[in-house]
């Protein structure tokens, strides 16, 4: 019986060393966020995929996308139609069919929720995350996801996910999934992959 107990004990023992060790070895969102910090500015080239419950294919449009800490994002798109919107601390600017017109974010809560959700990734700022979202990590640094699920009723009556996906410090693409149950999905792509 004691020979019994001892293999007994020597397994949990190993059980307890292997969790322990997978435990500190755990890729963290706290190790992540500076990881994309430290990128104070980018531009790649994306894929968006939007799907419309209304519509039976999705809409594609492809472009750049471009970012400047702390608050600046830009995208702008080629294809199929031009157009540029400008997200500068709180104003979103949109430039189409040569009008320019210029919102504050307050208006469009929506596209606020959106925008803040990438902003504060890019930027590293989990606290901000943290203020209106539920944030989880999941995988390794060389491949990681992370979810972000509205913790404000305002935002998650308009979003009720935000899926990033990543590798290292790299964004490789970003879905959001909104209440209605539409979902855009953008990929980042080509030779300029890396982080929006």
């Amino acid at each position: 019986m004691n020979a019994l107990r001892a293999i007994v004990v020597g397994f949990v023992a190993l059980a307890l060393a292997a969790s322990t060790a997978i435990a500190a070895d755990a890729f963290t969102v706290r190790q992540l966020m500076p990881m994309l910090a430290a990128n104070k500015a980018s531009r790649v080239a994306f894929v968006e995929k939007k799907y419309l419950s209304s519509l039976d294919r999705p809409l594609e449009s492809s472009g750049t996308l471009s970012y400047t800490a702390p608050s600046r994002l830009e995208k702008q798109t080629t294809q199929p139609t031009p157009e540029t919107l400008i997200v500068d601390g709180n104003t979103l600017t949109v430039n189409r069919n040569g009008s320019r017109h210029t919102l504050s974010l307050a208006s469009y809560p929506e596209v606020a929720a959106f925008t803040d959700s990438i902003r504060a990734t890019l930027a590293g700022d989990l606290d901000r995350l943290s203020r209106d979202y539920k944030v989880v990590l999941d995988g390794s640094r060389a491949q990681w996801r992370l979810t972000l699920l509205p913790s404000d009723p305002k935002i998650a009556t308009l979003v009720s996910r935000v899926t990033i996906d990543g590798r290292d410090d790299r964004i490789a693409s970003f879905e959001v999934l909104q209440a209605s149950g539409d979902r855009s999905v953008t990929t980042i792509v080509g030779p300029e992959a890396g982080r929006p």
